[in-house]
């Protein structure tokens, strides 16, 4: 005999919860049944108690992240359950059964309640704003208006799985360079713990005078054999210094626009910010959202603050009656020349969202080509960062050497 805690509905369909001894879950729900009460769900108490570990991974699982596969993946099975005619409230229960992170299974299980409580769909959401971002809480609401949820969620999953690939792509890229610069500064650590002091002693037994390159080399080493603990919490205190200073407004519009600038990544930025900004104004506008309600959600998704400033902007003078393209010309510096003269067309045309998805594809398969020749285009320049520091650390430990060659 195990002792189950339960979920159960009563005669008068509602929610009660207790706690049962029976041999499996049919046994179960057979005697809940004879209590006038239908199971929901049931956990075994005792199994829970003996697997501590069980517990462990459910609480970090809790205070874990959901990514934006599992969101999509909920969305397209949403989608699927709305086409075939299955009740919403029915639907979230079977994927939160389905979910196996526990954090997600929780957020759906409350949405769902909200909904049997007479919540609207998007007002439930709405309450998880770290799952569910103002574009999937907006595009929901106007589904819900319009009567054609499935469609839109359809949409949703389409878009969200462009960000995926998207995402994909520019952390491909990166990869490479990131593995070269941690591998680099380990290497810097063990030769400034294990090599540089047996390379010291031998200067000091020899007390000659040391350049100061020299000496700030063996500085850092004493400093790392010593209070290498120290060393590592200096270091992470720097990272979470920067990071909290690239939050300052005023830092964080220096910083972007140094950003756009720069060669390589400044179009590589403004082809990412361009793409999401076509792709989600076409899947908002093709979903049923205003145009200046579409912008004002868009600016509050892109990364890069001049980007969202300009649509902030742009969507206060389409409300005056502007045209889109018209207004984009001002950010004629930040944007492709191509998005404002295809938005024109698309004005011109009345077939906006086609244009816009069609800019969409057009720059993920720019940032596609660029992205898979990123790695060819860093190596070099880690090439050179790297001669850099081996060439510093050689000249700063050879140079004394050859001052005590040249006194004999």
């Amino acid at each position: 005999m195990s002792l189950y805690l339960y979920t159960a509905k009563n005669k008068k369909g509602e929610d009660q919860t207790g706690h049962l001894e029976a041999t499996n879950r049919h046994e179960l729900a057979s005697l809940l049944r004879q209590q006038g009460m239908v199971l929901i769900s049931a956990e075994a108490a005792e199994e829970e108690k003996k697997d501590s570990y069980l517990g462990i991974k459910k609480i970090l699982q809790k205070l874990g992240r959901i990514s934006l596969i599992e969101k999509m993946i909920f969305t397209r099975h949403l989608s699927v359950m709305s086409k075939a005619g299955l009740p919403l409230n029915q639907s979230l229960q079977i994927l939160a059964k389905q979910s196996k992170n526990l954090k997600f299974k929780n957020v759906i299980s409350q949405v769902e309640q909200g909904i049997r409580q007479g919540q609207s769909f998007s007002d439930c959401l709405a309450k998880y704003p770290k799952v569910f971002n103002d574009v999937y809480v907006n595009m929901v609401r106007v589904g819900e208006a319009s009567g054609n949820l499935d469609e839109v969620l359809d949409i949703l999953a389409d878009q969200m799985e462009k960000d995926h690939e998207l995402i994909s792509r520019i952390r491909g890229a990166m990869i490479y360079p990131a593995v070269i610069i941690i591998a680099m500064i380990g290497i810097g650590i063990i030769m400034m713990i294990m090599v540089v002091p047996k390379i010291t002693a031998i200067f000091l037994e020899l007390d000659i005078e040391l350049p100061l390159t020299t000496q700030v080399v063996i500085g850092l080493s004493n400093f790392l054999r010593n209070h290498f603990i120290l060393g590592l919490i200096i270091f992470i205190s720097f990272i979470f210094l920067i990071r909290l200073i690239l939050k300052n407004k005023i830092v964080k519009r220096v910083f972007h626009r140094i950003y756009l600038w720069l060669p390589i990544f400044g179009p590589l930025i403004q082809k990412i910010n361009s793409a999401r900004f076509a792709r989600i104004i076409s899947s908002l506008i093709e979903s049923g959202v205003t145009i200046v309600k579409a912008l004002q959600i868009v600016a509050g998704t892109l990364g890069n603050i001049h980007f969202k400033e300009s649509l902030t902007k742009t969507a206060e003078q389409v409300q005056k009656g502007k045209e889109l393209s018209k207004a984009l010309v001002e950010y004629k510096n930040i944007y492709p020349p191509m998005i404002i003269q295809m938005v024109r067309v698309g004005e011109e045309t009345g077939k906006l969202t086609d244009i816009l998805k069609t800019l969409a594809n057009f720059y993920e398969e720019e940032i596609d080509n660029t992205t898979k020749n990123l790695s060819s285009i860093i190596e070099p320049v880690l090439m050179i960062v790297i001669g850099a520091a081996v060439g510093f650390f050689a000249i700063s430990m050879i140079q004394p050497m050859y001052s005590i060659m040249g006194g004999i």
